[in-house]
């Protein structure tokens, strides 16, 4: 066994040691600036011990489950996952996996702490989705510390009996034809959210669609409206870790990109009608206006291409003023205040707000995207047809998720069928 050497060199101190011959020669491993003799020793001892386990700076069956958990997120989901499922996994960790399960050790975690763990979600009111979501995020990072790194033998999450859950379902909400004119009234021509509204309205667009349109997806001679990106929020300058580490006030800094939508069936273009096309026009012609308005002042929107956690290309939005030169190329969107800068989906939810608490609707972006749905089905439209629209993968989706029987096509159905029989 190789010893733990130690000498001075100037004031400081170094640690030495020997470790397997590479090639037929020696090799020995060093570090210095250590101000004592004793720091040395022990720096030294804690760094042959690691050397001797392959690099484990620690011993698996001493190993505690939130510090395993901090691991796993490093050298895995980092590794390999897109940065929101990193934010979803970090969500459940940090909130959930920690406070309940950390103190315990890796190895000595049995299905039947899990199982009291589940009934313990349950019984505080989590959803099957939640309680399901949570328990997937630590059986996948078992089964990582089973194969490769062989921490441990079993997956205690592999023989989990979930309780029953009552089925919950969302109700989503059709506006009236009145319901919509009275939000319009409330946020009409002058507000940032008219256009939005009627986008969603008017074609069904998921909110990150929306606000993610530039001038060039609208084609005004051919009536079409193309989709083929999406708005995206993303934490950036900070690790990824401290978004859900930090007590208090959050420090991360965040920002907006383009991002590919949903789906491949998500890409697509649709056709427009003649008050929506009117209406984006308008606001095309005002636009250019209050850029020249503004002047020097109007804020530009850029695409500024950078490199994500797996050094693919992502897209940023980026704000400069007019009046200072930039080499980026712009981004005309459609969606934005008078002065140029950018609306997010995350402002959206302050006319989210008002409508609940002034116009005393239920109501969120989506409301819009059923309603266009289930007012196309009502009227004759063929379910293929709006699926096409709405960009979904399967018709499944289009027929279950967005169209409900309202009470106009119960009606048609009566009188469908009396006509039939007679």
């Amino acid at each position: 066994m190789s010893e733990i050497n130690t000498r001075k060199r100037g004031k400081k101190w170094e640690y030495r040691f020997e470790g397997a011959k590479i090639d037929g020669k020696r090799k020995q491993y060093s570090k210095s600036g250590f101000a004592t003799k004793k720091e040395a020793i022990e720096a030294g001892t804690k760094a042959y011990a690691e050397y001797n386990a392959s690099g484990i700076a620690f011993k698996p069956n001493e190993l505690s489950v939130s510090d395993y958990l901090d691991y796993w997120f490093d050298t895995y989901v980092k590794m390999n996952l897109k940065y929101n499922t990193q934010i979803g996994y970090l969500n459940i960790i940090e909130k959930h996996l920690k406070p309940s399960l950390g103190m315990y050790k890796l190895c000595s975690v049995t299905p039947k702490t899990i199982q009291e763990y589940v009934n313990r979600l349950k019984l505080k009111g989590f959803s099957k989705s939640s309680v399901v979501g949570i328990i997937t995020t630590l059986s996948g990072a078992y089964n990582y510390a089973i194969e490769p790194l062989n921490y441990v033998s079993f997956n205690p999450c592999d023989r989990i009996k979930y309780p029953k859950f009552e089925k919950s379902v969302k109700e989503r909400v059709i506006l009236t034809t009145d319901e919509f004119k009275q939000i319009i009234r409330r946020f009409d021509e002058k507000s940032n959210f008219y256009i939005p509204l009627l986008i969603g309205y008017y074609t069904g667009l998921r909110i990150s669609e929306t606000f993610a349109l530039t001038w060039d997806d609208i084609n005004f001679e051919n009536k079409t409206l193309s989709v083929n990106k999406i708005t995206v929020k993303r934490n950036y300058g900070i690790d990824v870790r401290t978004v859900y580490q930090k007590k208090g006030k959050k420090e991360e800094k965040s920002a907006w990109y383009f991002g590919s939508p949903k789906t491949s069936s998500s890409f697509r273009t649709i056709p427009i009608g003649n008050t929506l096309v009117n209406a984006l026009k308008t606001h095309y012609e005002k636009q250019k206006e209050t850029e020249k308005e503004y002047g020097e002042y109007y804020t530009k929107l850029y695409i500024k291409p950078e490199k994500d956690e797996k050094d693919n290309t992502i897209h940023r939005i980026v704000e400069i003023e007019a009046g200072i030169p930039c080499a980026l190329k712009e981004a005309k969107l459609i969606c934005r205040r008078e002065n140029g800068q950018f609306i997010s989906t995350d402002s959206f939810k302050y006319c989210s707000r008002v409508i609940h608490n002034e116009l005393k609707l239920a109501f969120d972006y989506h409301s819009l995207r059923h309603t266009h749905a289930t007012i196309l089905i009502e009227n004759g439209v063929s379910p293929k047809t709006v699926q096409e629209r709405l960009g979904h993968t399967d018709i499944k989706t289009t027929l279950q998720t967005y169209v409900k029987a309202t009470k106009a096509m119960k009606s048609e159905a009566v009188d469908v069928f009396e006509k039939a029989v007679q």
